[in-house]
């Protein structure tokens, strides 16, 4: 099976500080994973890792068959790694229609700066109906909720057809309702026989959904477990991994929601 990244004992320091460190793990092609870390576990420089955006301190490091440093090209990696995050908003031109933020997907750009043609537009334009957003349509992206956002980033992500779809805490800022619609288009893609693979950074295990079969635990830079997710989401496994007691909450046959548990 053919890997989608792996890496082999990487870590990275910054001045006097070890933000990751000897981290080796693979995924292989049609696997999902789901990271679960508190915030400084270094979720966001692995992600930005994967992306092109950071470079091991030591270590290797292999993307879509790019190892990093033998003269991968990065802005083309980028284009078969679609990205969805908040973070991602504060860089969108907030005056540009739905419509063009999605095309521009396929250029891995803030903007378009290419030419294209009106099939790709209308790919752009399919792909947003094919989510649900047909609303959405020609709308300028300022006035969006952010669950349409979130919807919008999605659809982006999705347009230059990538081999990885990395979903960086997608469900922050949303309510109850828009969350629960926004993981219910996640299950959807990942159903699908052409999905790429997924990759879904959270806080949270009730967004863990069970497409995502594998899980990583991530704890102050260092990977504490990996495996399947259904062994990992476990009451033992989670109170060593946060190094507190918790309680699980089934939510329903798939799904669990973890709290302290309550001191007696």
């Amino acid at each position: 099976m053919t890997n989608i990244l792996e890496f082999k004992q990487v870590s990275v320091t910054r001045g006097d500080r070890q933000i990751l460190k000897d981290i080796s793990w693979r995924v292989r092609a049609k696997e999902n994973w789901a990271i679960l870390g508190l915030n400084g576990a270094g979720k966001t420089t692995l992600l930005k890792m994967i992306h092109g955006d950071l470079w091991p301190t030591s270590g290797s490091l292999e993307v879509l068959g790019g190892l990093f440093g033998h003269g991968t090209n990065i802005p083309k990696l980028k284009t078969k790694i679609g990205w969805v995050s908040t973070a991602l908003q504060d860089e969108l031109h907030p005056g540009d229609v739905v419509d063009k933020i999605i095309l521009s997907g396929k250029f891995a750009s803030i903007g378009i700066y290419k030419s294209y043609t009106k099939s790709d537009l209308q790919q752009a334009r399919d792909l947003l109906i094919n989510l649900g957003g047909e609303k959405l349509l020609s709308k300028p992206y300022a006035v969006l909720s952010q669950g349409e956002r979130q919807l919008v980033l999605i659809a982006r992500a999705l347009m230059a057809k990538p081999q990885l779809l990395i979903l960086d805490e997608p469900c922050n800022g949303l309510d109850l309702f828009a969350r629960e619609e926004l993981l219910s288009r996640v299950q959807k893609i990942a159903e699908k026989p052409d999905s790429p693979s997924l990759l879904l950074v959270s806080h949270y295990t009730e967004e863990i959904l069970p497409v995502f079969k594998h899980l990583l635990l991530l704890r102050a830079g260092e990977i504490v477990n990996s495996g399947r997710r259904d062994d990992l989401l476990s009451e033992r496994s989670l109170s060593n991994f946060y190094q507190r007691p918790i309680a699980i909450q089934k939510i329903d046959d798939t799904r669990v929601a973890v709290y302290p548990k309550a001191k007696k």
